[in-house]
């Protein structure tokens, strides 16, 4: 499946996004969290998990593309996208257990049920796998609609009389007092954005991808200054709506914040970066890896005498290590990557075994 570096550099910002903002509420001291620079660095930090989400569902378009020229059968390619979920769920609830872990011994058991970003993404692509069995417009159509119905039930599904459903089952669908920060209403709605994205990126012929971007461009504008009129409107077709946790605008004005990111990104990778190696490009293959990582280390047990301890500029100078930290181990694992596959034999053609 073909890299696009702009696609690796996104993801690599939002690595960045995420370092900062669970550095800042980790190690920044309580008195200091009604001022700017903390509640900047969280409301910054709140496009980390939307970009996250749409990447995913990206690539996840891509691979539905590829499948489609190979398999035939609609059912066999949902059955593939099903098995995706499902190997994403099995790192999510692995992440889980080794999260606990490094937590140990003040980590409670609560933790290894506790519904966080890579549940989410799991539940979502499960549901979204569907639009594989469709045909080539049939995905994007219900890619499409799939995300903004998501979006638009969110309010209703979060004031449905809940009482008697297990927590846990409530955490995976609706937001809540409790500890579900990524439910599948509304957060499921950037895997389905994504996906539309991927599939327009996926389609696009590399001489025609600078007029791709003009169009993310201005619909990622239209969505943002639409939907921020409608959010300050006082009129609303939903009886009870919460902004930040259930509102359909607040999707829709992230999804048009990304759309301008990816045309960024693009336009940085294509025109203006130079030829060489990317750092925040090498954050952006190793995602996952530094995901991982650097949530055992910020969160864990081995910087507990840290927590909610350091000054604004400390904490600044805790997130420029650490970053530093993220970009070695990154690298490093980009290089031995790279090692092993030069190492590995390479098949010999068929004339010259004849």
């Amino acid at each position: 499946m073909k890299r696009f570096p702009f696609l690796d550099w996104m993801r690599g910002l939002a690595v960045v996004v995420m370092i900062q903002c669970h550095a800042f509420n980790a190690f920044a001291r309580l008195d200091t969290r009604d001022g700017g620079p903390y509640v900047l660095s969280q409301f910054v930090g709140g496009m980390a998990a939307p970009l996250f989400l749409f990447m995913a569902g990206m690539t996840t378009a891509f691979q539905m593309e590829s499948l489609a020229r190979r398999e035939a059968s609609p059912w066999r390619r949902w059955a593939v996208a099903l098995r995706r979920a499902a190997y994403i769920m099995g790192i999510a609830l692995l992440f889980r257990f080794t999260n606990w872990l490094g937590g140990l011994p003040s980590g409670g058991l609560q933790e290894l049920t506790k519904v966080d970003i890579l549940n989410c993404m799991a539940v979502a692509l499960a549901v979204f796998a569907a639009a594989a069995a469709f045909g080539a417009e049939g995905r994007m159509r219900f890619a499409v609609l799939g995300a903004a119905a998501v979006a638009m039930l969110s309010p209703l599904m979060a004031n449905l009389p809940w009482d008697g459903v297990p927590p846990l089952l409530r955490e995976y669908l609706v937001p809540g007092a409790g500890r579900g920060r990524f439910p599948f209403f509304p957060c499921a709605s950037y895997v389905g954005f994504g996906i539309a994205a991927g599939l327009a990126v996926k389609r696009t012929a590399e001489a025609r991808m600078d007029r791709l971007m003009q169009w993310s461009v201005l619909i990622g504008f239209a969505l943002i200054f639409t939907n921020q009129y409608f959010s300050n409107n006082p009129y609303s077709i939903y009886p009870n709506s919460s902004f930040w946790t259930n509102s359909p605008t607040l999707v829709f004005i992230r999804a048009g914040i990304i759309l301008t990111f990816l045309a960024g990104s693009y336009l940085w990778t294509e025109y203006g970066a130079r030829a060489s190696w990317s750092w925040m490009q090498s954050l952006g293959k190793t995602s996952l890896l530094v995901y991982w990582v650097h949530v055992v280390i910020v969160y864990g047990g081995w910087t507990t005498f840290l927590r909610r301890s350091l000054t604004i500029p400390q904490t600044v100078f805790a997130i420029l290590l650490l970053t530093a930290l993220m970009v070695g181990l990154s690298a490093a694992k980009l290089w031995w990557t790279a090692r092993r596959a030069a190492r590995r034999p390479q098949p010999v053609p068929a004339a010259a075994q004849a």
